[in-house]
């Protein structure tokens, strides 16, 4: 059924011109990102590389809201790779189709992979696409999007002065809660959301720092994993 898959040229222009649409919106997210980025004391060349070699979008915004002095590096690890566990899974359900391509063509294309550019490559492979290179195209857009947008915001950043202002420090918990409205998937998600609130509002008072992030994040992720295994 998969056997057949190529790796053309114009099968990364499609997957570019399809993403067109999401590449405005994510631009958007990104000039935020940019702006608080240099509130927290990043250096345009270090914003850029965080968002060239992460190109996460929700991990980026949790990774500024643990950045301090010295810097956790632990932390920012450990909830980096929480909070992008879901790319394993994202990345199987493209096995039966990228194991057909090289190395080089299949790991260079899921190094762009995002929560936007998986949904359509996995919509036009069930319509009946074999282009692995649709990924690709698609990835690249989004990623040149968020660096322009990072680039952009972190030099907004200067003439906007104190984010609070113009009510761009609300930007972090207000694209969260967004985030959370969207995976909302009604009571049944009601646990594992309950006991992450708990735990990072307990944390937040009984530990330093921003370990309330991490612990959090770990105890609603550990019972939504025990509830989907029964």
């Amino acid at each position: 059924m998969h056997e057949q898959v190529s790796f053309t040229w114009p099968g990364a222009l499609a997957g570019a011109r399809q993403t067109g649409a999401l590449a405005l919106s994510v631009f958007t997210y990104g000039t935020v990102f940019g702006v608080l980025a240099r509130q927290a004391g990043l250096s345009l060349v270090e914003a850029l590389l965080m968002s060239g070699l992460v190109c996460a979008g929700t991990s980026q915004f949790m990774v500024l809201g643990l950045w301090a002095a010295p810097l956790p590096v632990f932390a920012i690890v450990l909830t980096t790779l929480v909070v992008n566990l879901r790319h394993l899974l994202m990345g199987a359900a493209l096995r039966p189709w990228f194991s057909h391509l090289s190395n080089a063509k299949a790991y260079g294309s899921v190094f762009f992979l995002g929560d936007e550019n998986w949904a359509l490559a996995m919509r036009e492979f069930d319509r009946g696409g074999r282009d692995g290179a649709f990924l690709l195209g698609s990835g690249l857009m989004l990623c040149a999007s968020w660096l322009s947008a990072t680039l952009c915001g972190w030099g907004m950043g200067a003439v906007l002065g104190d984010p609070a202002r113009w009510g761009l420090d609300f930007a972090f918990p207000a694209a969260f809660v967004a985030l959370l409205v969207g995976m909302w998937k009604g009571r049944s998600d009601l646990a594992p959301w309950a006991v992450a609130a708990i735990v990072a509002v307990a944390a937040a008072q009984w530990l330093p720092g921003k370990w309330y992030i991490v612990l959090g994040g770990l105890a609603g992720s550990l019972v939504g994993a025990l509830r989907y295994a029964d």
